[in-house]
């Protein structure tokens, strides 16, 4: 504890005392200088050339109830070296402003913003700590956590209180800075590929992981935004087909200090800090604003090769966590304006479990949020956001509601409304389940395709109800208010939970890497591990989850929906059971290259590409609307029909009693909506036989008029799929299906 000369009591607005600190190294006093005027618009830092013709930076920074506002402008080469500070001291609507002429472009600065120290009222100023402007464009340097980077002395002895003692020991030497950018580039080379809804195939990657271990990108490319961009990867993106990759997130994040603490780093990134800046350590070619250029260039090949780029993007929280957090950018700017707290005020509502919430009905923060995503569409290139914990960002006052500010908002941009926008329609929150209750213009991380899906092939569902829902789009929550099947991305894994492979090699979490005790990561896992835990040199189970993968990937793209693969798991990549690898920076994470070498391996990967193939060249099997389940013929003939495995149509009863087996006919004469030309879709037709039971099956397959003939396209049971046409089936004749097998047939005639 410091001395009494180096403590002060001080009376909150309630009349309860916070104590500040003034021990260790003292912010230096306010300057007398001050900028020019400038503008409040647009917020942050913006070179420009002034009014006389001479060149420097417009710094405008939104802190409502601050009193004064420092620009903190870094020269020299150390972390907090050659500080100048320059007071703004134009206020225009809570924005406070100045133009600084000189500043230019990879100039390195921060804020420090004055104003009452008093948490029991939510008010947590601190002009010792050095603040990320929320506009930066880039970020230079990393987030280490030492005790000084915190707004409250974290050591203090009296833990319970800790978060209400101030300490002014200055922070500028231990934190990252922003960087002034040039923005000067109008995209006019760049070709969107604006690919349909109905036509996209995802493919979630982590920027890091993808490249790290490629054996044909430059060792200094490797992991990094150019590392992506890198012919070698692009290739591999083009041979398999997908049409869109969604990026884990990449605005600039922070480690936890307790991650920091075991010696371990936040791989995944959901620790956002700062929502204009590309994350400076997938950079190559330097992080004092040359990220910004590396990232376009990425954007700019991964279009040329006719493929979107999504992010994964984190709204919901920022790296400040709760009260017990670190001060580096919005809780010292206005703590109480930017976050949700509760009825007392010291403590955060948190709906997110990572401490804090950002308060997204205030106009302020909306405004940080819709001018970030307009800024990585105008002047970065993407082409879509998939918005972590979207409920939290839905939620007005405290419940989530589809006609909150945010959504209102996001109908009504003329920019944000053109492009991709996905939501993981939930949050931690009470009431924050919100599957399929997102309005039109929005698709869905759908969470009950993956767990029927995974349900069905481990033999666990009691009927096959579900599964006719989730193969054919999700009607029964998305055919409301003109939404679409395509409103529903479907997937089995996602970087949250098992890859493919440990699906079906493991049954339980093995998550002790990440020193939590294995107390980490979810239980439910709907796993099953083919008859042993982990690795094996059994060939027969080996052989069993190879097939289950080549099942799972096949129910997968022959769904109708908009399906979403996990980068690795086309080849069969294996975190050795880990079903939470967040910390994980290392071989565990990293996609291993070496599987496509691997005659183990590499056949499902001609599989995924083949089966991908034959979704981008048949319409019947991308869908625009949903089927209506009846004939629009006088023989019968209807768009969508099932088949219990004697060959007769599903009764009612069929759907409520315990199958392993499920008929599904998909039609292609009569498919919704018209070509380019106005001319009708048309398309082959397919009997899809999915056969969950471990022991071999009969199924007769229907005659007229659903065909006369089958010819076998895809068979799961066998290891390879080339090859010549597959064996024809006369209409009404018994084929054996394999234990464990999905066959998928052309009817002809």
């Amino acid at each position: 504890m410091s001395s009494a000369a180096e403590q002060e009591a001080v009376a909150g607005a309630d009349g309860r005392p916070s104590v500040v600190v003034n021990g260790g190294r003292r912010a230096a006093p306010p300057p007398a200088a001050a900028a020019r005027p400038g503008t409040p618009v647009p917020l942050g830092a913006r070179f420009r050339t002034g009014p006389d013709r001479v060149a420097g930076t417009n710094f405008a920074l939104w802190a409502g109830g601050a009193e004064a506002v420092e620009l903190c402008l870094f020269d020299g080469p150390g972390p907090g070296a050659g500080e100048r500070r320059v007071r703004l001291t134009e206020l225009t609507h809570e924005i406070w402003h100045g133009f600084v002429p000189g500043v230019l472009p990879g100039q390195r600065y921060g804020y420090r913003v004055h104003g009452r120290w008093d948490p029991w009222t939510g008010a947590r100023w601190n002009p010792a700590k050095l603040l990320l402007d929320p506009y930066a464009r880039a970020v230079d340097g990393d987030f280490v956590l030492p005790p000084e980077v915190y707004g409250h002395v974290r050591d203090w002895p009296e833990q319970h209180v800790a978060d209400t003692v101030r300490d002014d020991r200055d922070s500028a030497p231990y934190v990252p800075k922003g960087v002034v950018v040039h923005d000067d580039d109008d995209w006019s080379d760049d070709h969107r590929p604006k690919t349909p809804w109905a036509d996209s195939v995802i493919y979630e990657l982590h920027v890091r992981g993808f490249t790290r271990l490629h054996p044909d990108v430059p060792p200094e490319l490797r992991g990094t935004y150019a590392g992506l961009a890198h012919p070698a990867a692009v290739a591999h993106l083009t041979r398999l087909g997908v049409t869109a990759v969604e990026l884990l997130p990449v605005h600039q994040f922070a480690h936890e200090s307790h991650l920091l603490e075991r010696g371990l780093r936040n791989y995944w990134g959901y620790n956002s800090v700062g929502y204009f800046a590309p994350h400076a350590a997938y950079a190559a070619s330097g992080t004092t604003g040359q990220q910004v250029g590396e990232f376009k260039r990425m954007v700019r090949a991964l279009h040329a090769a006719g493929i979107e780029v999504i992010l994964d993007v984190v709204y919901n929280h920022t790296a400040e966590a709760g009260e017990r957090g670190p001060t580096l950018s919005l809780k010292g700017i206005d703590n109480r304006g930017y976050y949700r707290l509760q009825p007392d005020a010291r403590r955060y509502a948190d709906y997110t479990g990572c401490g804090n919430t950002l308060h997204v009905v205030q106009p302020h923060v909306l405004r940080l949020i819709t001018d970030s995503l307009r800024y990585w569409v105008t002047e970065m290139g993407v082409d879509g956001f998939r918005f972590d914990l979207a409920a939290a960002l839905a939620r007005s006052m405290h419940d989530v509601d589809m006609l909150s500010p945010f959504l209102a908002v996001i109908a009504q941009d003329p920019v944000l409304r053109r492009v991709k926008l996905i939501a993981e329609p939930w949050d931690v929150g009470s009431g924050g389940y919100q599957v399929g209750a997102f309005p039109p213009l929005w698709t869905e991380w759908n969470d009950r395709y993956r767990d029927t899906v995974r349900d069905f092939w481990r033999h666990a569902l009691p009927d096959v109800r579900e599964m006719g829902y989730r193969l054919s789009g999700s009607s029964d929550l998305y055919a409301w208010g003109g939404r679409r099947p395509y409103a529903s991305v479907n997937f089995v894994t996602a970087h949250d939970g098992f890859t493919l492979r440990d699906l079906v090699s493991y049954e339980r979490k093995h998550n002790e890497a990440n020193g939590e005790g294995n107390r980490d990561g979810t239980d439910d896992n709907r796993s099953w591990n083919c008859g042993a835990e982990g690795e094996t040199d059994d060939a027969q189970v080996r052989a069993l989850r190879r097939r289950q993968l080549r099942n799972l990937l096949t129910t997968l793209l022959l769904s109708t929906g908009v399906p979403m693969l996990v980068a690795g798991d086309e080849m069969g990549r294996t975190q050795r059971g880990s079903n939470n690898a967040y910390c994980q920076d290392n071989a565990t994470s990293w996609v291993d290259w070496s599987l496509l070498d691997d005659p183990e391996w590499r056949p499902l990967f001609e599989l995924a590409s083949r089966l991908v193939a034959l979704r981008h060249r048949h319409p019947v099997l991308r869908r625009r609307a949903f089927f209506s389940g009846r004939a629009h013929s006088a023989d019968g003939l209807r768009d969508l029909a099932w088949f219990t495995a004697e060959g007769a149509e599903m009764t009612e009863g069929d759907w409520f009693a315990p199958a392993a087996t499920l008929g599904m006919f998909l039609s292609g004469r009569d498919i919704p909506g018209r070509d380019e030309r106005g001319d009708p879709v048309t398309d082959d037709s397919f009997l899809a036989v999915l056969h969950a039971g471990g022991e071999a099956a009969r199924f007769v397959l229907p005659g007229p008029p659903w065909a006369r003939r089958y010819e076998v396209v895809v068979d799961t049971g066998r290891e390879e799929q080339g090859g010549a046409p597959g064996t024809v089936h006369a209409a009404g004749a018994a084929v054996t299906v394999p234990g464990r097998t999905v066959l998928l047939l052309r009817a002809a005639g």
